[in-house]
């Protein structure tokens, strides 16, 4: 057994894209969060440039929404779940030799926020869905919290991974040696603390992510009121000091849902075959395109689009947050 997954840049098969399902969750903003995510996934098919799309739904009623916005670009699969977290509850999709496998984790609802039975199957079903092995794991580990540079580099954070309300039983060293051979990597890189109210308890995918092998792109606050200015720059300092190299890209600054902050980042593009998808949140200053221009700076052989993503945000997140790719 060596396991290895390929970073995110690699060639993919197909993605799983949660669509909002849950009425009572999403109340006001079903609509406008089903809207964003079929123009999310329109934008990461590409028109058949990208990878195949399989939008996943709960119920009924979000399949026959789903079908509505999707038209036939996308397959719709039906797979009970809580809410659209993929990156979180699927499968973490690995390479052991030529074979395609799926590690199922275990979930707890993020620390115990919001735990829920249907996402304990949702993994074993996606994988059942695309006849790929499934290995399953015994202990908590969600996509969001890791980022990897496929040269043997994982990137995570301290608030998440070494949270008593994970793995209580772990030590960072059991944890990081789970982490390797799970993963294939060499090295772990620990950076302190995510964005201020992330309800996952400060998930990389929001503070910084790798597009290179030993590149890492972190936001620099864009405003003075910008509630994460000091957890962007340790996030630098501790990065820069084991020995990434640092691209700086602009933040939306402070976003406010109904008066609270909300954790609002570029940094939860998506990086397809065709497309690298960024999540756009209508702040002043023209900082969405500030973004989204340093950002296609980085992938100069993808299409990088930037799409509305305020009424997903509502729900604590956004494109990568919602989406997992299957390797090639």
């Amino acid at each position: 057994m060596s396991y290895h997954q390929p970073p995110e840049w690699s060639p993919h098969a197909l993605v799983w894209i949660g669509f909002p399902s849950a009425t009572n969750l999403w109340l006001d903003d079903l609509d406008g969060a089903q809207a964003e995510v079929a123009a999310f996934a329109r934008a990461v098919h590409a028109g058949g440039r990208g990878e195949t799309v399989r939008l996943v739904c709960a119920n009924k009623a979000a399949e026959d929404a789903a079908h509505a916005l999707a038209g036939d670009f996308a397959r719709i699969e039906l797979a009970p779940f809580f809410d659209i977290w993929l990156r979180d509850t699927g499968p973490i999709m690995v390479r052991d030799g030529n074979e395609i496998i799926g590690l199922d984790y275990r979930g707890n609802g993020w620390g115990g926020k919001y735990p829920s039975p249907l996402d304990d199957e949702l993994a074993r079903i996606l994988l059942t869905h695309c006849a790929t092995p499934r290995r399953p794991r015994d202990w908590i580990l969600e996509g969001g919290a890791i980022d990897i540079d496929g040269n043997g580099l994982l990137i995570t954070t301290e608030q998440c991974l070494l949270n008593p309300n994970r793995n209580p039983g772990l030590s960072r060293k059991e944890i990081e040696e789970r982490l390797c051979a799970d993963l294939g990597v060499e090295r772990v890189i620990w950076l302190r603390q995510g964005l201020v109210n992330d309800h996952t308890d400060g998930h990389i995918d929001n503070l910084a992510r790798f597009v290179a092998p030993g590149i890492v792109t972190i936001p620099v606050a864009s405003w003075p009121n910008d509630p994460n200015t000091e957890i962007y720059a340790d996030a630098r300092r501790v990065a820069q000091a084991s020995g990434l190299d640092v691209v700086d890209i602009v933040s939306p600054g402070r976003v406010e849902v109904d008066g609270e902050i909300v954790p609002a980042s570029y940094m939860n593009f998506y990086i397809g075959n065709a497309a690298v998808v960024v999540p756009m949140y209508n702040v002043s200053d023209n900082r969405d395109l500030q973004a989204l221009e340093m950002i296609a700076t980085l992938f100069p052989d993808r299409q990088t689009i930037g799409l509305p993503a305020n009424h997903i945000l509502t729900g604590g997140g956004s494109f990568h947050c919602i989406s997992q790719q299957v390797p090639l």
